[in-house]
């Protein structure tokens, strides 16, 4: 036996519409869009002082050449310190170019993360050596961070050079990405992922409580201010 639900609209504890169809096969939607938002970039624009293992706070800049394209609001920069436009997943991408001196067993840089505007940690370190050898060598190192940003105000990122000897240096330009990170919201936080997927646990319900009953009007409602769902069904 198989059981058909029709609807032509579902609606919030406000009487708003989430999903309404026009009973053509074309459906319209309030829910938030989950896919990706943003994307952007910045780069280092000039080459650092060697020997500078510190903070990167000054000649970064939104990426503006050929053709660069971004995607929604994008990050804020403040002395180094970046900010999200909303909260959600990010994937932050790093790629550093740098000159490495002889004898330079580990030229750092690293993504450095705070979930409390304060505090900040190693979340990703990319390493480049040259620890024989006379000179300087080239490299370009690159490596990538998920960030989960549940609150814009608390959650940041910066760069941050380290264990670079008096010769070793981190690379830039303004025409160019040498030194570039690239930041992608991939989608919501587990918190509102938990509260969109509610909408599937909606049509889940209905279809299970269909199973084998006969409708001719149904209306479903969602109570925002908690975790129940209700479900008027009417015969």
């Amino acid at each position: 036996m198989s059981s058909v639900i029709k609807v032509n609209n579902i609606q919030d504890s406000g009487g708003n519409a989430i999903i309404s169809s026009d009973g053509a096969g074309t459906f319209t939607s309030s829910l938030p869009n989950t896919g990706i938002t943003m994307a952007d970039q910045f780069r280092l624009t000039a080459d650092q002082s060697g020997g500078t293992n510190a903070v990167i706070t000054s000649n970064l800049e939104r990426v503006d050449t050929d053709g660069f394209g971004q995607l929604g609001t994008g990050l804020t920069e403040s002395s180094g310190i970046f900010s999200f436009p909303s909260t959600g997943i990010y994937l932050i991408s790093l790629i550093g170019f740098m000159t490495v001196n002889g004898g330079d067993g580990a030229a750092n840089v690293s993504i450095e993360t705070t979930t409390d505007d304060g505090t900040y940690g190693d979340a990703c370190i990319v390493t480049a050596a040259h620890p024989t050898g006379a000179g300087a060598l080239q490299f370009s190192v690159a490596g990538h961070f998920i960030f989960d940003v549940t609150n814009t105000s608390t959650h940041k990122f910066r760069l941050k050079t380290h264990s670079m000897d008096g010769s070793s240096f981190l690379m830039g330009e303004t025409d160019r990405n040498r030194t570039a990170v690239t930041v992608i919201r991939l989608g919501d936080t587990w918190w509102q992922i938990k509260n969109i997927s509610k909408w599937h646990y909606i049509l889940l319900m209905v279809v299970i409580g269909m199973v084998g009953k006969h409708m001719t009007t149904m209306e479903i409602k969602f109570l925002t201010t908690n975790e129940w769902l209700m479900l008027i069904l009417k015969s």
